[in-house]
């Protein structure tokens, strides 16, 4: 006899209660497409959200190389270990393309990956950053009401990855290296803008002058630019994914960015900031794929792609056409 499907109830309460199976089932809801889901995930979204909010929501970018996924595990696995319950979701807008790297994630932090006090989750996007957007920010719900009071984003892929994952979370550290030549090698002076801390990692084999003038040049480099808050100078620190080094340190700055800003009232407008420009780019995610499953705009597309294509046709012409079969009147 088949199971009775799961009510919104039914869904509450297992993430309430903890219950990993549960939460899975829930973040499975909550990352659908399908509107039957949608509608439960939104429901069950309503009753968690009184939940939601009491945890550090931490960024990790870094140029290639830089040990991220060490570096997570060490970081999760000192916290666990101090009492805290860890969440790491996986930004990876390529993951639908290439299967994603977080199979390979879990592999590397296999320590972490089987801790009872920590759960690492993808979040597919269909290769729309828009849908990184929400089952990101909706996961990060979900498992802030399962109790989880950390929760670690860390950016997979590249481009705009980075930009969107500042965009949801209430610190954001960039992962750097040293000794390696250029000391800003592959990585954008937006990227460093974005940053409330630089981390220089992979430092245990490293001399003691190599580690500080990379300190020095990290330093100057964001001395020049605009702070992302006039009440949070951006620190430059050293560590060490592999051996653990430096990162209680680095974790007591994540504490005190937290407690400037929550003094300021600062972390909770960014919060407000950031639930309104969530909603814009869900109403903007939704609107590309009404156009796009318009039947009248399928019929017209293909005679528009072979306009644009062979320059009979230019863009602007055709995203016009395609606005005004949808039924907008492009100004």
């Amino acid at each position: 006899m088949p199971r009775a499907p799961l009510t919104v109830e039914d869904h509450v309460a297992g993430v309430r209660s903890g219950d990993r199976a549960a939460l899975g089932r829930a973040i499975t809801l909550v990352e659908s497409r399908a509107r039957r889901h949608q509608d439960l995930a939104q429901a069950m979204l309503l009753e968690l959200l009184p939940h939601r909010g009491r945890a550090h929501r931490v960024g990790i970018t870094g140029v290639p190389g830089v040990g991220k996924s060490t570096f997570i595990e060490a970081l999760g696995t000192m916290l666990t270990a101090a009492g805290h319950k860890v969440a790491v979701l996986a930004v990876d807008p390529s993951s639908t393309r290439s299967g994603g790297s977080i199979l390979g994630d879990k592999t590397r932090m296999e320590k972490l990956a089987t801790d009872p006090n920590a759960f690492i989750r993808p979040s597919p996007s269909g290769g729309r950053l828009g849908g990184v957007n929400r089952a990101t920010r909706e996961t990060m719900v979900v498992c802030e009401a399962a109790g989880f009071d950390v929760i670690l984003v860390e950016t997979v892929g590249a481009g705009q990855n980075e930009t969107v994952v500042a965009g949801m979370v209430d610190f954001f550290l960039v992962l750097m290296l040293a000794g390696a030549g250029d000391e800003l090698q592959g990585i954008k002076k937006g990227v460093l803008e974005l940053a409330d801390m630089i981390a220089v990692n992979k430092i245990d084999n490293l001399g003691v002058q190599v580690a500080h003038q990379a300190v020095h040049q990290y330093k100057n480099a964001v001395h020049i630019l605009q702070p992302p808050s006039p009440n949070w100078a951006v620190p430059v620190v050293t560590c060490s994914g592999l051996s653990g080094k430096g990162l209680d340190d680095l974790w007591a700055k994540v504490e005190e960015h937290w407690q400037v800003m929550s003094k300021s009232g600062e972390r909770d407008e960014k919060r407000r900031r950031q639930r309104i420009e969530w909603m814009w780019s869900m109403v903007e995610d939704r609107l590309l794929d009404a156009v796009r499953d318009h039947p009248e705009v399928r019929d017209r597309l293909p005679t528009l792609l072979k306009g644009v294509d062979d320059g009979s046709l230019t863009v602007t012409l055709a995203a016009t056409e395609i606005l005004e079969t949808f039924g907008v009147r492009a100004e």
